[in-house]
């Protein structure tokens, strides 16, 4: 069993935790303990934090006036989970086919290999493990080089131990956040030029961005969403998230960026709190 930090966590920053509002807590929470293993590490009345060991990595909450957020809203396209290793991902594989989890796909993206799942609301998951790093193919312009082809599920299934699954190893982590926006220049302006996040691979409709050389700590498409409006506050789906910076310097850059672009914030929880052009909440913290 491994503990070192994931690469992706190790990076100037990396996303921290997820807030999710639910209209069933107990309905889409349960399915977070059972089908992907988090544990509840904090109750209040209007929700549940959920996490691996004490490291919190998911709030759900619960409002009286949530309402259904439309397929189409600006919001989360997946909370991608990264498993600490190859074994972890088979392990995680082997309990869902035992489950019945239902899979909405598989790929393998050359520098991690993905599964892909909803939960009961339809919010997004991928459970994915990372490639050494030192095998990942970057261009001259430093953007690194991915794809989605077929991932072999059977081979992953078959090369599972056969010992009881006890949930979602130490080192679990979110690796990254995939987002539904309205405009992918407009993103491109927010998650690169405001926060200095670095663009490290364009897809048709999507760009996708990161800290220190990982693939991609954040990703923002419009295949669902071209032209989405801010989300109204009571909205389901994805509330808001966290970014952790490991590097003073670089979360001190991001503050300062945003006060001489006069762009909103707000001290909270210990960080720096703002919305992107959608209404999705973010806290900058060290």
């Amino acid at each position: 069993m491994t503990t070192e930090t994931s690469y992706a966590l190790a990076r100037p920053a990396y996303i921290d935790q997820s807030h999710l509002v639910v209209s069933d807590l107990a309905l889409v929470s349960g399915f977070y303990q059972a089908m992907l293993g988090l544990k509840v590490i904090e109750r209040s009345p209007s929700g549940e934090v959920l996490g691996v060991g004490a490291l919190p990595l998911l709030t759900l909450t619960t409002a009286g006036n949530a309402a259904i957020a439309p397929r189409n809203a600006a919001g989360l396209f997946h909370t991608a989970f990264l498993m600490p290793d190859r074994t972890e991902l088979a392990r995680w594989l082997r309990h869902a086919a035992h489950n019945n989890v239902v899979l909405d796909g598989a790929s393998d993206h050359l520098v991690s290999e993905a599964i892909y799942l909803s939960d009961p609301e339809g919010n997004g998951i991928e459970i994915y493990a990372d490639r050494p790093h030192e095998g990942w193919k970057f261009h001259q312009d430093g953007m690194v080089e991915m794809a989605t082809l077929r991932l072999d599920l059977q081979a992953l299934y078959d090369s599972a131990p056969e010992d009881r699954w006890d949930g979602m190893a130490e080192g679990t982590a979110i690796g990254h956040l995939h987002l539904q926006v309205g405009d992918i220049p407009q993103a491109d302006s927010f998650y690169r030029d405001v926060l200095g996040l670095k663009l490290m691979a364009r897809y048709p409709g999507a760009s996708f961005f990161a800290t220190g050389g990982y693939h991609h700590h954040l990703a923002a498409n419009i295949w669902n969403s071209r032209g989405a409006a801010p989300r109204a506050d009571n909205m389901t789906g994805l509330s808001d998230y966290k970014i952790r910076f490991n590097d003073k310097a670089t979360l001190d850059a991001a503050v300062s960026k945003l006060d001489a672009l006069e762009i909103d914030s707000e001290k909270r929880d210990g960080g720096v709190f703002l919305r992107d052009p959608w209404g999705i909440g973010l806290t900058l913290s060290a």
